[in-house]
């Protein structure tokens, strides 16, 4: 190597990161344009409660090249199972949503598929993960995804840091192989995400099967009713075969025996005409009400304490998928796959899923991945998109825009999104009420003794091989939450009370 090669190679080591006096200087974080990143925490919105902005470049460019890094396997949500059923609704809700599959004694076909959210698609389910819990309702209106998890809550509350969670969570890019310690790294800056760790870590982060969890929709979706009146809806799947969930014990046992076994089990349940069910439970807000809680109701990391929840329907699977590929594998679930009545909140993660769901369906399966058979809507479609790749649609005349007096395709009126007041300036800057150890504390406390010593241990014994800083901020995070909590991690981990108890002392809920 000459010395001009030489020189090359050490200034661009240099340009990445330099040494100075024992200590990393970090060159600043930029797009892949070069360009300087201002906040890489919050993404733009409309005042402090309004909706992410487009405008947004780096959320937008973050998510684009995340949505591509895998192909054609999914980045997240790779190993799953479908099946198809029914859901029939039960409740007269017309007073807050015009959504037709709600009314009462309509039977609308589904598709749902599980999930792990982590591990590709030959992994073992045993592993610890939250479930994907993903419903696709062929409603009289179009097809409508709810796409949520078995847990309620989730680990983030912004989409700006979605790829960088997935990320932390995935194997370690050099070895290809798990390393707890990246995962705490970073969640050790996200005192948000206790909640959710409790129950990652918790016996729930190992279901004994799809049909004995329940699933839930995360963020806070709005309900819009004939009067163009909004309230802010959470939707729960309620197993009737009752929760039930491994210990570590038997996660070692079962996973020396079956490599899929909530995938077998689903499919000989539903093959045996044992079908599974759930009924669907909604939590509702009015806009007013939203002020007065001591959270952020819009916030995915929250549960909603106190608030009622009203059935309103049922859902049972009672059909097992013919083709896995073309089914299960091509189906593409998106936030995004609303109808009228059903609108998404200003929830910052959920604006960012609305784009990005969509977008990765787009890029892996294609641009006409919704005229596929698992994927098609029971209405008509009509619009003058066209061409793409795999095009099998059969489009006559000569009118592929809009208006026209040709072939008018006038839209209708009472499909048009609810009005949503604004005030203030763009922002990039965190939630006001950020509330991070509260719910977490009070999870901890509603699990009996042997659930509370798995998840002490299952938390202790991955997060003692992270550095000495993250495992003590991770472990003032637990004690904040409950005192007993962070003690019990603390012992198992290897932590220093009196260290966590001083970091503990400083954080605010």
């Amino acid at each position: 190597m000459n010395s001009q090669t030489c020189s090359r190679v050490t200034l661009g080591a240099l340009a990445s990161t330099i040494l100075v006096a024992g200590s990393v200087f970090a060159s600043p974080l930029t797009l892949d344009n070069g360009a300087p990143v201002g906040d890489n925490q919050n993404s733009q919105t409309a005042g402090s409660n309004g909706p992410t902005l487009l405008q947004d470049v780096h959320l937008i460019q973050k998510l684009q090249r995340f949505d591509r890094e895998k192909i054609p396997e999914r980045v997240v949500h790779a190993r799953g199972t479908g099946a198809h059923g029914e859901f029939i609704a039960s409740a007269d809700i017309s007073e807050l949503t015009m959504a037709k599959v709600f009314t009462p004694g309509q039977k609308t076909p589904v598709f749902v598929r599980f999930s792990s959210v982590v591990h590709g698609s030959h992994s073992p389910e045993t592993l610890r993960d939250p479930r994907g819990f993903a419903t696709k309702f062929y409603t009289a209106d179009g097809n409508w995804d709810l796409v949520g998890n078995n847990f309620p809550t989730f680990f983030i509350r912004d989409a700006i840091k979605f790829p960088d969670m997935v990320h932390a969570f995935k194997p370690d890019p050099r070895t290809n192989l798990g390393n707890d310690a990246r995962r705490f790294d970073f969640l050790s800056h996200l005192p948000e995400a206790t909640r959710t760790l409790t129950l990652l870590y918790s016996n729930e982060g190992t279901p004994k099967s799809y049909r004995h969890m329940d699933g839930n929709s995360v963020h806070a979706y709005k309900f819009i009713n004939a009067k163009g009146e909004a309230s802010y809806v959470k939707f729960r799947w309620k197993t009737l075969q009752g929760q039930k969930n491994l210990d570590p014990g038997e996660v070692a046992r079962i996973q020396g025996q079956d490599f899929s076994h909530m995938t077998n089990d689903l499919v000989a349940a539903i093959k045996r005409g044992d079908h599974p069910r759930w009924d669907l439970y909604i939590q509702t807000l009015k806009p007013e009400q939203m002020a007065a809680l001591d959270y952020d109701p819009l916030d995915p990391t929250k549960i909603w304490p106190g608030v009622a929840e009203r059935k309103i329907g049922q859902m049972v699977l009672n059909r097992n998928v013919e083709n896995f590929y073309q089914e299960t594998e091509q189906v593409t679930l998106a936030p995004s796959n609303l109808v009228p009545g059903i609108e998404p909140s200003e929830d910052r993660l959920l604006q960012g899923r609305l784009f990005s769901y969509a977008d990765t369906q787009t890029y892996r399966v294609g641009a006409n991945a919704m005229s596929l058979p698992v994927n098609r809507p029971k209405v008509a479609v009509n619009n003058g998109n066209q061409d793409g790749a795999l095009n099998a649609s059969r489009t006559v005349g000569s009118v592929n825009y809009e208006p026209s007096r040709k072939q008018p395709r006038p839209a209708t009126e009472s499909a048009r999104y609810s009005q949503l007041p604004l005030s203030g300036t763009t922002q990039q800057q965190a939630i006001a009420r950020t509330q991070n150890f509260k719910q977490a504390g009070e999870l901890y406390r509603s699990y009996d003794a042997k659930n509370r010593r798995d998840l002490i241990n299952s938390f202790g014994q991955s997060l003692a091989g992270s550095d000495d800083e993250s495992k003590h901020i991770i472990l003032s995070y637990l004690y904040k939450a409950d005192a007993e909590y962070g003690k019990g991690v603390c012992k198992v981990a290897g932590g220093n009370l009196a260290k966590v108890k001083q970091l503990a002392a400083r954080l605010e809920d």
